[in-house]
């Protein structure tokens, strides 16, 4: 926007005490007449010399009329110039913003694949869908989730490689054995030490020391519980591809909703228009006594109900708004709006039978997948418990030095290396009993497994079914939807020709509303339905 000039004030009209009527009134002609010759750009007001009011002496008048004058030349100029300076600035104006938009776009390429955040975000069914995507938290949880497994495969890697610590330890002590060892560790024996063996008195001991240990064997338990944390990772991504597939499946059920509903909206707006006119004909024919007051009442009764079916789809149209916000990701006062098809809608078909469908649906669908790896996930928990049987052995070694002060020196290190083996002969029974819990586990994965197995082939089932009614539908209200149409229009000619009662044009407008609502939900059931198999299927995994 261009920059506001600042007001100006109105020139000030004087005339000079030495300066005459005569004088003033040939100035103001002077000027008018080289207005008028083109002197100054067109449009500038001209002074139109009137007579003085009563009582008002002509100095005085000749003054008033020339500082009118000048107050609407000034104006005028002032407009002109103003004109002038837009149409001059706005192409430099145009050139800068386009510039600077270039830049912008050749700064921020990649800004163009990030997801829409205007307050103006409009979305079609792949919009939405390639929106939720990236955006829904679900998905974005599931992709937690898959880190966390990878992060949980890394902790039971760990268990194969070497375990070093640093360790410092402080003794102080006039115990005979602890202070002997110290003397030895600390290599400061002699001859006397044997002197004073009983008596040593006190002595203390610092022990900075490094120490590794390696797992050799521990009865297949590292290996089994590695093996797990892999078919977790698996699981995990099985779990992000069955939130894929329902979320798609929610969103597009979500926008044909939205778009049915916009669909009913306009059919309970066509009936309010035509019940409206219809019912004001009949307050006009009932004034002139050629109809019953009940007509007027009942006309007004389906007025009523028209606005309440009007009301209750716009109310649809908000909660489909809601339900779609929500799986983009967005809160509830974003601004966005939803785009209708740029097309024609899509004919929903059924391509299969059930066998093939639900054969599709065992070798496709994530849940399943998921659902067999729990169950070798719980086999390979189970063999890492029954691993506790068995012996463990480990290598260990251990560097360090012993000596009076906390200073380090090489003449007093030492190492030790070894190996140890050990066994549990008895754990109050909490080896059996983690066997037992392990075994139970497995147990409950695999029936999980046939559950989900028998959840799928219900979801085929009811979806396949439920396709197949949505066509049929489709189908049987296309043909009544013409034939209502043409009822209502014969009817409207013989209400105009007052040979049926307004009764009449009533069950015919409520049986045109009729077969057009069921036609549009027919439709998008059938859509709705159709995406639901698809997701049975696993089709958008």
């Amino acid at each position: 926007m261009l920059p506001r000039p600042k007001r100006l004030m109105l020139v000030k009209c004087v005339v000079h005490s030495s300066e005459t009527l005569g004088t003033g009134l040939q100035t103001l002609s002077r000027l008018q007449k080289t207005m008028k010759e083109g002197a100054f750009e067109t449009g500038v007001p001209t002074l139109e010399l009137a007579n003085p009011r009563k009582g008002q002496s002509l100095r005085a008048f000749a003054v008033n009329q020339k500082c009118q004058f000048l107050n609407r030349y000034v104006k005028m100029m002032l407009k002109i110039i103003k004109n002038k300076l837009a149409l001059t600035l706005l192409p430099m104006l145009m050139l800068s913003t386009l510039s600077a938009l270039a830049d912008q776009g050749l700064k921020n390429p990649a800004d163009k694949a990030a997801p829409e955040k205007s307050t103006s975000q409009s979305f079609t069914l792949d919009q939405a869908i390639d929106y939720a995507l990236s955006n829904n938290p679900d998905l974005q949880i599931a992709s937690e989730r898959i880190s966390q497994a990878e992060a949980q495969l890394g902790v039971a890697l760990s268990a194969f490689y070497p375990q070093i610590t640093a360790k410092v330890g402080y003794d102080h002590s006039n115990n005979p054995a602890q202070v002997f060892s110290m003397i030895v560790a600390q290599r400061d024996f002699n001859a006397n030490s044997i002197n004073n063996i009983n008596t040593p008195g006190y002595r203390q001991n610092f022990r900075p020391e490094i120490i590794g240990k390696l797992s050799l064997f521990r009865g297949g338990q590292d290996y089994q519980n590695s093996k797990a944390a892999e078919l977790g990772i698996d699981a995990a991504e099985f779990e992000r591809s069955t939130v894929r597939n329902a979320l798609i499946e929610a969103v597009t059920a979500s926008y044909y909703a939205y778009l049915a509903a916009q669909e009913a909206q306009k059919v309970a707006q066509d009936s309010i228009a035509a019940i409206t006119s219809e019912l004001k004909q009949s307050k006009l024919r009932y004034e002139a006594g050629t109809v019953l007051k009940s007509d007027v009442l009942s006309l007004e009764v389906k007025s009523a109900e028209a606005q309440e079916a009007e009301i209750r789809a716009a109310n649809g149209i908000e909660l489909a708004k809601t339900g779609i916000a929500t799986l983009l990701g967005l809160s509830t006062d974003h601004a966005f709006t939803v785009a209708s098809a740029s097309s024609k809608l899509p004919e929903p078909k059924m391509t299969a039978s059930f066998s093939n469908w639900l054969e599709l649906a065992m070798t496709q669908r994530p849940e399943v997948k998921a659902a067999a790896t729990q169950v070798e996930i719980a086999q390979a928990k189970l063999k890492s418990e029954q691993g506790a049987y068995l012996p463990r052995a480990d290598a260990y070694v251990s560097y360090g030095q012993n000596s009076q002060s906390p200073g380090f020196s090489s003449s007093k290190d030492n190492v030790t290396a070894g190996v140890s083996v050990e066994m549990d002969l008895f754990s109050g029974l909490e080896t059996k009993n983690r066997v037992s819990a392990a075994e139970r586990k497995a147990a409950e994965a695999r029936e999980t497994e046939r559950k989900t197995k028998l959840a799928i082939e219900q979801e085929v089932k009811v979806a396949s079914l439920k396709l197949e009614e949505a066509l049929a539908r489709m189908r049987v209200t296309e043909a009544s939807v013409a034939a209502a149409d043409e009822a209502l229009r014969l009817v409207n000619e013989q209400r105009r020709a007052e040979t049926v009662t307004v009764t009449r044009y009533i069950e015919a407008e409520v049986a045109r509303n009729n077969a057009h609502s069921n036609t549009i939900a027919a439709h998008y059931d059938a859509l709705s339905a159709e995406a639901a198999l698809k997701k049975a299927v696993g089709d958008w995994k």
